[in-house]
């Protein structure tokens, strides 16, 4: 599935932008979804030592439901990660094609 973006880009002829459309390539757009991927793993790595802590500062019984609604809460998030990562590079190929240096 090809992933684009659109981005308003002002002209000196205009007050009203023009609005130009950025198509990610197949190689840059897996790149973004690897890169959402291993951060999310290691967000929840994070995340889930960070819920023992808690648990431990607070006294609270080690559940591993707990756990898992941690892991469910951050798998929800891992779409619009990765959406995230696509239009950031959408971004960088805009600004490379239309910011003069």
């Amino acid at each position: 599935m090809v992933f684009y973006k659109t981005f308003p880009r002002t002209t000196d002829k205009s007050t009203y932008p023009v609005w130009e459309e950025i198509t990610l390539t197949d190689a840059e757009e897996k790149e973004q979804e690897e890169i959402a991927r291993r951060e999310n793993i290691n967000l929840m790595k994070e995340c889930i030592d960070d819920a023992d802590k808690i648990m431990q500062e607070k006294n609270l019984k080690p559940f591993q439901t707990d756990k898992i609604n941690i892991a469910i809460a951050l798998f929800e998030k891992r779409a619009s990660h990765e959406v995230y990562f696509k239009e950031r590079k959408a971004k960088e190929k805009f600004d490379e094609k239309f910011t003069v240096s």
